[in-house]
């Protein structure tokens, strides 16, 4: 078993390391001794992921000598909210739960971030786990320490950066996936080809995520990390992993956060890598590339929303600093740059994008 399993080490202050393949659930308690000593431990899932997982985790946990207790809300985007961190901590306090103890987050990105933030603000900060079973989760949220909730404002506008203790990410958790929720997780790793690998974009060209889930997961966790431990607190490069983020922030806020993440992403992808080639920002022509790409995998490239209200909507996004916002334009295939631009500009931008 251990031969299977592939590690990262992500070195942040302090550091911790992603492990990734087969089984990992079954024994998390083992491997979790290898880094934390026995304590109080609340598992945090949603009640999609809760039924399937929370019972293997509590059995290995138990059987590794920790103390479980667990909590289970609502699943999906509209509950990752104040009022669900509010029962959260609530449920902490009640468990007496202390700094020694830990949160281990189970479950998607929803999950992660939710679990990850009340991990955060409890008692001022105690260590959590991430336990990814998307792959979304796997191949981005889990990693990075950003944990956040949405705001009626705008998605992820209150959160704090909380670097896990470690990362489990369980490959056999991916063949219960719905194609729709694997998709979803597509989007982000096709996200990481167009910012640092044209090779790891072609894996997604021609079809190799499906055969090959777990390699495609640590080069992308591979490439975060780096990004991560030169910008822990996203000031500067970190920001390129935004790449399409704006405009899928903005298609996910106007649909109510009834279209994922993943999907929003996507969309806002293509949208922006048209925008970058109406208007000259490319070195050579992606647009049609990444679109045909992202169609592949399942997912949209574009969007019924106006510009309108889709810049009204990017106006909130936590990338905005005054007058001005800066957007992730994708150059070509495997490298990206930060432009900074005048709020007002918005609108022509995502125009472009639309209409191209």
């Amino acid at each position: 078993m251990s031969d299977s399993i592939q590690t990262i080490p992500v070195r942040t202050v302090p550091g911790y390391t992603v492990s990734i393949g087969p089984g990992l659930l079954t024994n998390c308690g083992q491997r979790l001794r290898e880094v934390l000593s026995p304590c109080r431990m609340a598992v945090i899932a949603d009640s999609t992921v809760g039924p399937l997982y929370a019972p293997t985790v509590t059995a290995s946990l138990t059987a590794a000598g920790f103390s479980v207790c667990s909590y289970l809300f609502p699943a999906g985007e509209t509950h990752k909210n104040l009022t669900t961190l509010s029962e959260i901590l609530e449920f902490l306090a009640r468990e007496h739960l202390t700094r020694s103890d830990c949160v281990v987050a189970l479950g998607g990105g929803v999950a992660g971030d939710m679990a990850g933030f009340a991990a955060a603000v409890y008692l001022r900060g105690i260590r959590c786990v991430q336990l990814p079973t998307t792959l979304l989760a796997a191949v981005d949220s889990s990693v990075g320490g950003k944990t956040a909730i949405d705001l009626a404002a705008g998605k992820n506008l209150a959160g704090a950066f909380l670097q896990p203790a470690a990362v489990l990410c369980d490959t056999d958790c991916l063949g219960t996936l719905p194609p729709d929720v694997f998709a979803d997780g597509a989007a982000e790793a096709i996200k990481t080809g167009v910012l640092c690998d044209e090779s790891l974009f072609a894996l997604f060209e021609d079809g190799t995520l499906s055969a090959d889930p777990a390699e495609v997961i640590a080069r992308c966790v591979a490439y975060k990390a780096g990004v991560v431990e030169r910008d822990e607190k996203e000031q500067n490069e970190r920001r390129l992993l935004n790449l399409g983020h704006t405009v899928g922030h903005a298609i996910e806020k106007c649909s109510g956060y009834a279209i994922p993440h993943g999907h929003a992403v996507a969309a806002g992808l293509a949208v922006i890598a048209r925008a970058a080639e109406a208007l000259g920002w490319t070195e050579q022509p992606i647009a049609a590339r990444i679109a045909a790409c992202l169609t592949k995998n399942g997912l949209p490239i574009g969007t019924d929303y106006a510009a309108e209200a889709l810049t009204q909507a990017a106006l909130s996004d936590k990338k905005r600093a005054g007058e001005s916002i800066t957007l992730v334009i994708p150059r070509r295939i495997g490298e990206c740059e930060l432009r900074k631009l005048p709020v007002s500009e918005l609108l022509s931008v995502i125009r472009a994008g639309l209409e191209a």
